[in-house]
């Protein structure tokens, strides 16, 4: 597998390259391997304020690196519950781990059901991506 194609199975994946990831009832959201390594060396990440509302589709904050800047997208409707805090310091995390420690904010979902069903498979965003190579 090449470099920033890492698609863990177990999620879903935006065309705006985030990932989301349901845990109870919240929903983790980061960005794809694929998007960190097309941003190369993060420096700084935006992240939405705890307790904002959010739509999907929206922009609701920034990842910048050496090489770019990128808006980040909200897959999905909902309130912030929880933002990774650890990222202020260490916006590298994105790039070390974006499946782990490189997540981005946490959504309590206000339409879970119906917003997942517009999201892809892994199997869909690697075909997604490929194609755009």
């Amino acid at each position: 597998m090449t470099e920033g194609t890492n698609v863990p199975e177990d999620l879903k994946y935006s065309k705006d390259h985030e990932w989301v990831r349901v845990e109870g009832g919240l929903v983790v959201v980061g960005i794809t391997d694929y998007a960190q390594h097309s941003l190369h060396e993060i420096t700084f990440v935006e992240l939405p304020e705890t307790g904002s509302s959010v739509e999907a589709d929206t922009e609701c904050g920034l990842v910048e690196s050496m090489k770019a800047s990128s808006d980040i997208f909200s897959p999905l409707s909902g309130n912030i519950v929880e933002i990774n805090s650890n990222l202020e310091d260490a916006p590298e995390l994105v790039n070390e781990e974006p499946y782990g420690k490189g997540w981005m904010f946490k959504i309590k979902p206000s339409n879970l059901e119906a917003e997942m069903s517009t999201l892809m498979d892994a199997k869909t965003y690697s075909e997604f991506i490929a194609s755009a190579e």
